[in-house]
């Protein structure tokens, strides 16, 4: 029963852990209006796919790849205690 519920508890961190980095890299301010302001921005005019990469997402993919792996092992094997 432990494996089970650390590896739920693991799984639901891992995708804790990728929703807020995917979610901390949008844009901090809103579109500029062209017609009232057309200046240079640093941001970029969209977020693109680079927020979906392994880059900063190892971390909770480790954390759901452990956390599914002690499901198995809750499931299929009988607990020793």
């Amino acid at each position: 029963m432990w494996a089970i519920l650390t590896g739920a508890f693991l799984v639901l961190c891992g995708l804790l852990y990728m929703t807020t980095e995917a979610l901390s890299r949008r844009r901090l301010s809103k579109e500029p209006d062209p017609v009232v302001e057309p200046r240079q921005s640093l941001e970029p005019r969209r977020q693109g796919l680079r927020f979906l990469g392994m880059g900063r997402n190892w971390p909770g993919a480790v954390l759901m790849f452990v956390g599914a792996l002690l499901l198995l092992y809750g499931a299929f094997l009988p607990d020793l205690v």
